[in-house]
């Protein structure tokens, strides 16, 4: 999981009365929508701060099945907790920093408080390219093509079709009727009418073709099938200009969306294969976030188009090449945060910021790693590696106290009485979440079979348990680490050379400092401090049952080979300013989507009731901006600790 998402450790004032207000608004508003394609609810920009604090966490959301987002989205829209009280109650029973190893502080100033996304245009991810380019949507043009392209649609096939032609296209497309074709009757019968049609099918619906025929005296254009499920992954390969790479990269400014999720939305409107889709990283749900985005043989002109039909969106800076994008490639992220009504004397800001660029923060992994209930992700994580399977399943169904989608909790209720699976399932509507993909499983495998159950979750997100344990020792060993040595580089510390882990031997050691310093994640094919945390790593592992010297699982997906990580990590770019505001609700800096609209930047008071701190910087790959900014504020990032203090706050 990348390190920018940060939506369960928000720092965020609850509701206030405006903000229902205008939720309930909106609710209404999208309720009484009605025509839009294939029942799909266009994405609107309203900010509901509380919600994402009652998402599943990362580590525990199964990517949307296909025909299940709409539902699922209804379902999580009306289960939503009461008001901000109930529910810092509620997170008492969450974690803390201190219960995941992150204790340690590197700078020496006085800490101080202050809001982070108290709305979520406060925080704000640039992508930072492989090539060192920082990722800016500052052009909405479509590139033209040296020679003419016939998959190129025109405005006019976007609203050729009735919403009724395209449900039914789509059910043909997917396959979910009886149907073998779907009759369109050309109403206005003129060759130009019929060449829009076909083309508007051909270009909305990859996998279709069609066919003109005569029925009674009239016209009709016939879709059918060209390639069966082939089609479906595999977008239509003709028509396609040989001088024209056959990816459309891209670069998508989204807000309060995950980038999953927005790629979910979007292969919907382009009634697509989410796979089609490739990008260098995920970013956050609860932030403004740009980043690059490349989709297989899907023209500009059809991106653009979504322009128009959806919110919270917008694509731009568009480009043909040859090669798809791929994971972990980007040298890492610029951020842009705002904390609000910050309460350090302009002295703490200025050491806190100072501290921050020349030494950095302690490279531990957030809190969002390890989940937002009572049961922690890297408990599940040991669990898998002891083999004791039959916790695994009591640990992801028992009941636990803590914040919960009702449904949940009432799975997870029926489980505890029955110990059913089918009878939990029924009190389950959302099965897209790891619970009810495990009940699946017992149902297919059986309650002794229970390897087999868990083994349905998708990989990405078993993985993400024995991850989290990885992350919960390493962010305990290097607390031990600071406390025993200090911020300097010892004998016995390792270092990276190249991919390597070298030893420091005590004749070498004055030529590293700490941020040349790496502690191993625990796996089989790692070394270990030659001093005290060596043994530190040793006596943590054989007190969970678990031997560091053979982290070899018999199944072999579970199998821990380790890696190596910075202990220091210094951001690179740091900059901020102090500014005073009244209003909470004004933005404080102008978005990439601002300057392509024009919109000046809010006339700032000069003494304005409160003040908030800008900062800038950027972090390479899987390190957390929440990191960095505990460093400055030096306040736990917990949702228990902050949902605590922003009910005190609004008091």
């Amino acid at each position: 999981m990348e390190a920018v998402e940060m939506n369960s450790v928000s720092l965020k004032r609850p509701h206030s009365e405006d903000d229902l207000d205008e939720i309930k608004r909106q609710k209404i508003s999208e309720n009484s929508k009605t025509g839009n394609d294939s029942g799909q609810s266009i994405e609107t920009g309203t900010e509901q701060p509380d919600k994402s604090l009652l998402e599943d966490t990362k580590n525990e959301i199964i990517p949307n099945e296909e025909g299940e987002e709409q539902e699922d989205e209804e379902l999580e829209d009306s289960d939503e907790d009461g008001d901000s009280e109930s529910f810092a109650d509620m997170m008492k029973h969450g974690l803390t920093e201190s219960d995941v190893g992150i204790t340690k502080f590197v700078s020496s100033h006085k800490g101080f408080s202050g809001i982070l996304k108290e709305r979520y245009s406060d925080f704000v991810v640039h992508e930072i390219g492989k090539d060192g380019r920082v990722s800016h949507l500052d052009d909405f043009s479509v590139p033209v093509d040296d020679e003419v392209n016939c998959e190129d649609p025109s405005e006019e096939t976007f609203t050729v079709l009735s919403d009724d032609d395209k449900q039914r296209l789509e059910e043909l497309q997917l396959l979910k009727n009886k149907e073998t074709s779907v009759a369109i009757e050309v109403i206005e019968d003129t060759k130009e009418k019929r060449t829009v049609i076909h083309q508007a099918v051909k270009s909305l619906f990859p996998g279709l073709e069609t066919k003109t025929e005569d029925r009674d005296g009239k016209k009709y254009i016939i879709a059918y099938h060209a390639a069966g499920k082939k089609a479906l992954a595999n977008p239509r390969k003709h028509s396609w200009p040989k001088s024209r790479g056959s990816y459309c990269h891209f670069v998508l400014y989204k807000e309060n969306k995950d980038t999953m999720d927005a790629i979910n939305v979007l292969s919907r409107f382009l009634r697509v294969k989410p796979n089609i889709f490739s990008y260098m990283g995920t970013k956050d749900k609860r932030a403004i976030t740009v980043q690059e985005i490349a989709v297989l043989r899907i023209t500009a002109q059809r991106l653009a188009h979504l322009n128009k039909c959806l919110m919270n969106f917008k694509l731009g800076n568009f480009s043909y090449k040859n090669h798809p994008l791929k994971l972990g490639e980007l040298q890492g992220n610029h951020f842009t945060v705002v904390l609000r009504n910050i309460t350090g004397t302009d002295d703490q800001i200025e050491q806190a910021m100072h501290s921050l660029r020349e030494i950095g923060f302690i490279n531990y992994y957030g809190m969002q790693r390890f989940g937002t209930t009572a049961v922690p992700t890297y408990q599940i994580g040991r669990a898998i590696l002891q083999n004791n399977w039959n916790e695994v399943m009591d640990l992801i169904l028992k009941p636990r106290p803590g914040a919960e989608k009702g449904y949940l909790v009432k799975c997870r209720e029926e489980w505890a009485k029955t110990r059913d699976p089918a009878a939990a399932l029924k009190k389950l509507p959302v099965k897209r979440c790891v619970e009810g993909q495990l009940l699946r499983g017992l149902l297919k495998y059986g309650m002794k079979n229970i390897i087999s159950a868990f083994g349905i979750i998708p990989r990405n997100n078993r993985l993400m348990y024995i991850h989290s344990y990885q992350s919960y020792v390493w962010n305990n060993m290097v607390s031990k680490r600071i406390e025993e040595y200090g911020l300097r580089a010892v004998p016995g510390d390792l270092t990276l050379k190249g991919a390597t882990a070298v030893h420091i031997e005590e004749g070498d050691v004055d030529n590293y400092t700490i941020h040349d310093v790496v502690m191993p994640l625990p796996g089989f094919d790692v070394v270990y401090p030659k001093h005290k945390i060596g043994e530190a790593y040793k006596e943590m592992l054989v007190a969970d049952n678990l031997d560091i010297n053979n982290m070899r699982h018999k199944i072999r997906d579970y199998s821990l080979s380790g890696a190596y990580r910075k202990i220091i990590i210094r951001p690179q770019n740091v900059n901020w300013e102090v500014v005073a505001y009244d209003d909470p609700k004004i933005p404080l800096f102008t978005t990439d989507l601002d300057k392509l609209e024009g919109k000046p930047l809010p006339v700032l008071p000069t003494d304005g009731k409160f003040r908030a701190l800008k900062m800038e910087f950027s972090l390479p790959p899987s390190t957390y901006a929440t990191m960095a900014i505990r460093e400055v504020l030096k306040m736990d990032t917990s949702i228990k600790n902050q949902t605590q203090l922003n009910t005190t706050w609004l008091r």
